[in-house]
């Protein structure tokens, strides 16, 4: 997850034609194309899209639609999104499955995030499953106990506003085992304390 030094996800105001938020774009510089990125950037993206068995994702990471589905979205991603792997979207209107190129299927899920999770653990067939984001979703899975590794991409801005991450999270039982830095964010990847249970 890329974050504020403020702990921010996105900015304030999310809509369509800002999806991250007013200047939640600078958060995600390091991915998308800054020229200032380094090597150091480019591993951290490597963690960013290892191969996993299945995804779940937000509906807001998924696009801009809110309420009931009213227009034919198929992702932010174009005909082949990244993931080549079912991705279980979490939502409170139902939606038929969409099949995409590549091997991604995106499949909608309105029974809460536990039940998104169940179905991406028996689909990945011990693959492993990522948490895709939003903040919100990342924030169910760390309050269920489901992550064992956790990457932070901190980047050098402040965003005084907008959506959290670790709000209601009251334990943090993570420690770091490898750390990254650029100009334009520090890279903490972080694992499951052992004696965390």
């Amino acid at each position: 997850m890329s974050l504020s030094i403020d702990g921010f996800v996105a900015g304030p105001a999310q809509s369509r034609e800002d999806p991250l938020g007013k200047r939640g774009i600078e958060v995600h510089g390091w991915h998308i194309g800054d020229p200032r990125a380094t090597e150091a950037d480019e591993v951290a993206a490597g963690w960013l899209l290892r191969p996993r068995g299945a995804y779940v994702m937000g509906r807001n990471m998924f696009g801009p639609v809110r309420g009931a589905w009213d227009e034919d979205w198929r992702g932010w991603w174009g005909l082949e999104p990244p993931y080549h792997a079912p991705v279980f979207v979490l939502t409170h209107h139902a939606h038929e499955p969409i099949e995409m190129e590549g091997g991604t299927t995106f499949h909608f899920v309105t029974e809460g995030f536990d039940a998104a999770y169940a179905r991406a653990v028996e689909t990945a067939d011990g693959k492993g499953v990522d948490i895709a984001g939003g903040a919100s979703t990342v924030r169910q899975a760390l309050i269920a106990g489901v992550i064992d590794e956790l990457t932070l991409d901190i980047a050098p801005t402040l965003l005084g506003d907008g959506e959290r991450m670790f709000d209601g999270v009251a334990s943090f039982d993570f420690e770091p085992v490898e750390v990254l830095h650029s100009p334009l964010a520090t890279h903490i990847r972080y694992r499951r304390r052992v004696d965390a249970g």
